[in-house]
């Protein structure tokens, strides 16, 4: 028997998530990253790139070039966003 799921809420998300304001300011930091990235060239709006953080936003990593890489958006999200999940 097929599981049925209900639609996804993405009002309740971001009330619920997405508009606290230490998501509002990892966002812009990501914002902030892909800006720089751009801006030397290394990706292109709609290219399908991500920008990596080699130490991620959420374990202390910062905006600088240094922490910054261009991946494959399937390479950059292969692996499930947990607190328990794994980075590389």
């Amino acid at each position: 028997m097929a599981q049925s799921r209900s639609k996804r809420n993405f009002r309740a998300e971001y009330k619920n998530y997405q508009s606290r304001p230490e998501q509002i300011h990892n966002r812009s930091l990501r914002n902030q990253a892909r800006r720089k990235m751009e801006q030397a060239g290394r990706v292109h709006k709609g290219d399908g790139k991500d920008i990596d953080h080699r130490d991620p936003l959420s374990k202390g990593g910062g905006v600088g070039m240094s922490n910054l890489r261009v991946r494959s958006r399937s390479d950059n999200r292969s692996f499930a966003r947990t607190r328990r999940a794994r980075m590389k």
